[in-house]
């Protein structure tokens, strides 16, 4: 049985807002509180209210405003002396650098949030901070080191019945299985995720099993309108509450629906339009697979091959740098199904959680 979704990065005066409470909102309610807590010399409350002053920047693509906001939630909960406070907010920016495509500081702040979380007490922020750092893993490729740190998280999760980690953990498992080819296995995963969002009102989390249960929808069953019916529901919740990044997302993973099904021409669309939107936000990332989706379709409405192959071959080094093992592999399945030959180069690895060396303070400055 799980408990009603919770937001609990939302802390201090504000954890009377909801999980599916609109960004803005979120912003709007943190800055007050932020103000009213300097106003007090609350170094307290002020961590707490530029954790969510962060966290609404991040998911509203202000990733300025976000890398403000977290530093100095870090800093007022320092000089609070809270070690619970100090671990939410080395987890939001390590949640921002992984947003950002910088992977090697995401692991940095990602492992030093998860060791401080313990040190504090507070189990939440550690099982979210190690939740960050198997998510930073699997989006890098690196699904052998992660999987199981994945599937720890998940059982911790269903044994407190906190349905929004469990969700997450099921949606991280679920992308794993999908992207190694078990989709009968990434499917039901992806369903009761969607079941327990549903259950237990985290729309958020829906939208995301959503989009998880469209992309299988549109390669097993080749069922093109049942996917796009599944992303425009999910993308209801995603306009309702603002969560640009995930509407992304769900346009580029529109764009490859339409791809699979040969409307090549809608797939440029959704993946051109979800190309801004990353670049809006400056999101890595997300940018470069929505070109490589554009770069794919506009191939097969008749682009010249030379452009095309110098577009992969740049896109391939761009994975590269950031450090995307998975998506550079598709980049070298786009260069094979386009023209034959050519390929992506070697690999980098992703690094291991255990290589942090900096300290916390060291990271925020």
């Amino acid at each position: 049985m799980y408990s009603k979704a919770f937001a609990p990065e939302y802390q201090g005066a504000l954890t009377a807002l909801s999980v599916n409470s609109s960004l803005p909102d979120v912003l709007a309610a943190a800055d007050e509180q932020l103000a009213e807590a300097r106003r007090a010399g609350s170094h307290g409350q002020a961590a707490r209210a530029g954790l969510a002053a962060a966290e609404a920047n991040r998911r509203l693509g202000r990733t300025s405003e976000a890398e403000v906001a977290w530093k100095d939630s870090y800093r007022a909960a320092r000089s609070a002396d809270d070690l619970g406070a100090m671990a939410w907010a080395l987890w939001s920016g390590g949640t921002l650098a992984r947003q950002c495509g910088r992977f090697a500081l995401a692991w940095r702040l990602l492992k030093h949030a998860a060791e401080m979380g313990e040190r504090g007490g507070d189990v939440v922020a550690r099982g979210y901070s190690l939740a960050g750092l198997a998510e930073t893993g699997r989006i890098q490729g690196d699904y052998e080191a992660v999987r199981r740190l994945h599937e720890q998280l998940l059982a911790e999760a269903r044994r407190r019945g906190e349905a929004r980690h469990t969700v997450w953990a099921l949606e991280g498992i679920a992308q794993i299985h999908r992207n190694t080819g078990d989709l009968d296995t990434a499917y039901a995963l992806f369903e009761e995720a969607a079941a327990i969002a549903t259950g237990a009102e985290d729309q958020r989390g829906h939208a995301w099993a959503l989009r998880g249960l469209a992309d299988i929808v549109s390669v097993r069953e080749k069922d093109t309108e049942g996917a796009l019916k599944l992303l425009s529901e999910a993308e209801e919740s995603c306009r309702a509450m603002r969560l640009r990044s995930a509407l992304a997302y769900n346009h580029k993973m529109r764009g490859n629906v339409l791809y699979r099904a040969g409307r090549y021409g809608e797939a440029r669309d959704s993946y051109a339009q979800a190309l801004e939107e990353f670049r809006s936000m400056s999101e890595p990332r997300g940018e470069a697979l929505a070109r490589l989706g554009l770069v794919k379709s506009l191939a097969r409405l008749g682009r010249g091959h030379a452009e095309t192959a110098a577009d992969l071959a740049e896109l391939a080094g761009t994975m590269r740098r950031i450090g995307l093992r998975h998506a550079e592999e598709m980049v070298r399945r786009a260069q094979e199904e386009l023209d034959g030959h050519g390929s992506a180069g070697p690999t980098t690895p992703a690094p291991a959680p255990t290589t942090a060396t900096a300290t916390a303070d060291e990271a925020v400055r």
